[in-house]
């Protein structure tokens, strides 16, 4: 140390005397990766006077140093770059990666950290990765890239919603959904309408409205621990997508253009040798030869064309980058019609000698669905045309629709008056569906150099979004939903989002082993959802004049609504202190206060929550064997509150149609607290053979209380319901990311990464007043949440056995039923699956060729198929034709006098009071959730665009796939959600059936 001192000493009189020979002057630049992205707490270095600086967190740097003197600068993982000072002020650099050792990422805020100091589990996913087999919704591009990362797509097609579940359900009355955030701010993600047991259609959400193409990378942060500095609407991890920018240099133009084919995978096994004599159902006892092929020509070819261009560059002042992007998708369903367009602007600029920069950015969509396909019994196309009469010419209903002289009307073409039964054809042409998105959102975000240790940054974005849902109903249509004058739903409002924030940052290192970051700041958030108006006259409803569409046309007894969801405003102050030792021991405190509307007249309004961790790099503390490159631990615990629900603390009174007034009926809540998520993460990363193979491995054990319930108010009491906080949740499980570069040549490279997840969830306790929680139920089929259970339970109606497991059978061949009766009293399983496997691969061969896959595996949970159930009551399934050709359906049977009974009558067998129809026994619709997918494939081209003398940078051609084949025991696709709420999970009623698509994309860089 002492010689240290004296070299320091004596470099500095030098340095002096050099002074009077040259003058000093400031020098900056800016210190990336080798893909242009910035690197914190890069060390800049005079080497001649040992004065040094770091780079802040968009990798910007200044010096004081004179001409011909050297500049180093060096970041760990990265080998470092010398510079002589010459005439130029400016110097800006990019490191080659040697033997990193670190990458660095995108945390909370938006701030970029070393990924060695983080003392909880991130991973981040590029935007190669997403855009690498071009689907139409990039969210579903996640599922295998990251451990911990639950996602089903929802059975609607394109421009569906999404569910995402990090690190298991965590509250009995929410949501469990990640909190999006862009560029450090939130965004809104609201989910539309869903469906269920009866009916119902996918109105999208936020993240579907995101351009793919602008994404530079999403980083996933998994647990509170890594999200705590966004409060409780981060309560259940957040997903951070980081844009692209504009890059300093000529201009340059990128163009994405592809399209993919899309088509059906697996239908219902259906039989088409029995018909139905006339009637509804297709019982006939004699085997017909009728047309097998109507279903499967019913469903077309969808394409998707997608098509992209952007456009980036600036100069060492001012970068730029704009984008265009269109999405346009036909689907398997004649009539179905999704378009996106998004346009997109952002561009910084330096003032004040680099020290101010001013950025904004801007994102517009404009996105429209027509006919988006519903799913359950009612107006469902699907529901027809799977139980259509097999002796009857489906094609006779193409010609939807006949004229009634008497109404001077068209009339539904269709032999059957059923309640859920109608023409495909009408239903698609005559009861059309339009959802229309308009959406915004816009950011500024000015930041300041005060020194080369502090800096300030000041944010404001907005989030505006302008929808409208509409369908009509054509006179004529199914008498169970529509009027006879016909049926209007519509609704039309805005949810809007303003966030704000002001941060300071502070980085020094006291000395050559002591390092200090400081993160202060304060945020403000207003948000508005769901403000407009909505009307539906509902299937008794009679519009005045047949078939007119708007609101001069309603009954007086039709109440057209104003319509509030949500109106929240939250302030924040929060605080982030890391300390570092030798570069190797890192100890993280964070804390967030939050002040919610939500909690108003509680006097809980004001809540903190904390979140401690610290990381130890053994591989800089002591020395390993030469096999470990890289070996780091660590551990870190959080508490944070869950978001609050509006209005809940004293409803409002609403107005009736009439005129009146409905009264709350609800007791005041105003003791109300949020609810608690208490985590604790464990962690090892290492890294072994010169870093070819990465280990990170993540066990976390997470406990939700206080949840927020609500029960049947006493009698006498004055009010109906009233709310109160109890409950536990717990989850706990293993995150495990295997990362290997297997082969590095020259002329071959491959690389792989599998990501396992276990995650068990238990419900330790609800409330005593409460028995379970409903989350969905309808005939046969219950998913509820009861003490002991997990979240994602599900219960089903039951064969009666007697005590050798023989089903019970009356006289007739029926089976009885478990305490003969419809109630779905038995469980079944858990939604959720036990295990989750994800492995991606990559390789390269020369320069010119590339290829990817991922192949997602599901293991463990159950499933649940009403369809099927359904097919059987209609005598359209395959099973009950082959019954009819077997004599029967084999059982092991008992009747009421204990007499073995082996068969059964396929009719009785499969009737309502069988395991058919609507009311039959469940259970044998339960299936094992397992499967195992071929979820991307692509194959790329890099075309020699210099020996073909085009004026093209580079050029490359794709062959792309997406979902191409999975192995499953259930009869549809188990991945594909009815639902991408928290209801009714693992439920196929009529879905949408699962696709494929296989197309290709060429993409172009000038």
């Amino acid at each position: 140390m002492k010689q240290k001192t004296m070299k320091h000493a004596f470099l500095s009189f030098c340095f002096l005397l050099s002074g009077f020979l040259f003058a000093q002057k400031s020098v900056n630049g800016t210190v990336t990766d080798q893909e242009g992205v910035p690197l914190p707490g890069a060390t800049i270095v005079v080497i001649e006077t040992n004065d040094g600086a770091t780079t802040d967190f968009d990798g910007n740097y200044s010096i004081s140093a004179a001409d011909g003197l050297t500049i180093e600068i060096s970041f760990v993982g990265y080998e470092s770059q010398q510079v002589v000072v010459g005439a130029d002020a400016v110097y800006n650099v990019s490191l080659v990666e040697g033997n990193a050792l670190d990458e660095i990422v995108v945390t909370a805020l938006g701030i970029k950290r070393a990924e060695k100091t983080l003392t909880y589990a991130s991973q981040t996913v590029k935007s190669e990765d997403l855009t690498q087999a071009r689907d139409i919704s990039f969210a579903n591009s996640l599922n295998g890239r990251a451990a911990g990362v639950e996602i089903r797509k929802s059975a609607s097609g394109a421009g569906g919603s999404t569910r995402i579940i990090l690190r298991g359900n965590k509250s009995l009355s929410g949501d469990s959904q990640p909190l999006i955030v862009i560029d450090g701010v939130p965004i809104v993600n609201n989910r539309g309408s869903q469906p269920g047991t009866w009916g119902g259609i996918d109105s999208g959400d936020g993240l579907s409205q995101i351009n793919p193409d602008d994404i530079e990378s999403i980083n996933i942060l998994k647990g509170a621990n890594a999200s705590i500095l966004y409060g409780s609407q981060g309560a259940n991890g957040v997903i951070l997508i980081t844009t692209k920018s504009g890059e300093e240099g000529d201009a340059k133009v990128t163009i994405n253009s592809g399209v993919t084919f899309e088509s059906v995978i697996k239908l219902p096994e259906l039989q088409y040798n029995y018909g139905a004599s006339g009637g509804q159902n297709s019982w006939d006892a004699t085997a017909g030869n009728y047309d097998s092929s109507f279903v499967d020509d019913f469903f077309q070819t969808g394409a998707n064309y997608v098509n992209s261009v952007s456009i980036s560059g600036g100069g060492k002042k001012t970068k730029a980058y704009f984008s265009y992007y269109n999405s346009t998708s036909t689907g398997i369903m004649e009539n179905f019609k999704y378009q996106k367009n998004n346009v997109s602007f952002k561009q910084s600029t330096k003032f004040l000698n680099d020290k101010m920069t001013i950025s904004s950015n801007i994102l517009l969509t404009d996105e429209k669905t027509d006919n988006r396909a519903p799913a359950g019994y009612y107006l469902n196309p699907l529901t027809a045309l799977y139980m259509h009469p097999r002796e009857r010419d489906f094609s006779d209903f193409k010609n939807y629709e006949t004229f009634n002289a008497g109404t001077n009307m068209m009339d539904q073409n269709f032999p059957f008056n059923y309640h859920f039964l109608s023409n495909p054809y009408w239903i698609m042409n005559k009861q059309p569906k339009e959802d229309k998105i308009r959406r915004a959102i816009s950011s500024l975000n000015l930041s300041y150099e005060i020194s080369d240790k502090l800096s300030f940054q000041a944010r404001a974005s907005y989030d505006f979004s302008n929808k409208s849902y509409e369908q009509q109903h054509a006179a004529g249509s199914n008498p169970t939903n529509t009027g006879s004058n016909g049926r209007w739903d519509y609704a039309q409002f805005t949810d809007e989002l303003f966030y704000s924030d002001a941060i300071f940052t502070y980085n020094n290192d006291f000395s050559d082993d002591l390092t200090f970051n400081a993160v202060l700041g304060a945020s403000l958030q207003k948000t508005t959802f769901g403000n407009g108006v909505n009307v539906s006259t509902g299937g008794d409803g009679v519009l005045f004049y047949a078939n007119e569409f708007n609101f001069q046309n309603l009954p007086t007894n039709i109440q057209v609504q104003s319509t509030l969801s949500s109106r929240v405003e939250k302030q924040a102050l929060f605080a982030n202190f890391v300390f570092g030792y030798k570069d190797a021991i890192f100890l993280d405190v964070a804390g967030r206060n939050d002040y919610a509307s939500t909690l108003a007249l509680t006097g809980n309004e004001s809540y903190f929550y904390p979140s401690y961790g610290i990381s130890a790099i053994i591989s800089e503390l002591v020395t390993l064997p030469e096999v470990i490159s890289f070996a780091k631990v660590r551990v870190s615990a959080a508490s944070v509150g869950n978001e609050v629900p509006f209005n809940k603390i004293n409803p409002a009174n609403s107005v009736t149609a009439a005129g009146g007034v409905n009264r709350n009926t609800q007791k005041p809540f105003t003791d109300l607290k949020p609810e608690m998520i208490e985590t604790t993460e464990f962690g090892l990363d290492l890294r072994l053979l010169n870093n070819r193979i990465g280990i990170d491995l993540a066990v976390y054990d997470i406990k939700s209380t206080d949840q927020y319930l609500q029960l049947s108010a006493p009698a006498g009491s004055g009010y109906t319901t009233y709310f109160v906080n109890a409950g536990e949740i717990t989850n706990n499980g293993i995150e495990l990311s295997l990362r290997g570069n297997i082969i590095e040549k020259d002329n071959l490279s491959w690389t792989t990464i599998v990501n396992i997840t276990q995650n068990k969830n238990e419900i330790v306790s609800i409330h005593p007043d409460i028995a379970n929680l409903s989350t969905g139920s309808g005939e046969g089929f219950g998913s509820r949440m009861v003490a002991g259970g997990s979240i994602g339970d599900f219960y089903v109606s039951a064969f009666d056995r007697d005590a050798q497991g023989r089903i019970i059978v009356d006289a007739t061949g029926q089976p009885q039923k478990v305490n003969d009766t419809g109630a779905d009293v038995n469980f079944a399983g858990n939604a959720e699956p036990k295990v989750s496997v994800g492995w991606s691969n990559n390789f390269t061969f020369g320069d010119k060729f590339s290829a990817g896959f991922i192949v997602n595996g599901k293991f463990g949970g159950k499933v649940f198929s009403k369809t099927e159930m359904m097919l059987n009551g209609s005598g359209t399934s395959l099973r009950s034709g082959q019954a009819r050709d077997n004599g029967g359906v084999s059982i092991n049977g008992v009747d009421l006098n204990g007499n073995a009974v082996s068969s059964v009558p396929a009719a009785v067998w499969y009737s309502n009071n069988g395991i058919g129809d609507r009311n039959g026994i469940s259970e044998p619709y339960v299936y094992d959730r397992t499967n195992i997918r071929l979820t991307q494939l692509s194959l790329a081209y890099n075309i020699d665009t210099a020996s073909l003398g085009i004026p093209v940078e580079a050029a490359t051609l794709s062959l792309i796939g997406n979902n191409l084949l999975y192995s499953a025991e259930a009869p549809f696709d188990p991945e594909l959600a009815m639902s991408t709420n928290r209801n009714s999970q693992g439920i196929d009623n009529f879905n949408l059936p699962s696709t494929r698509t296989i197309g290709m994309n060429l993409r172009l860089t000038f």
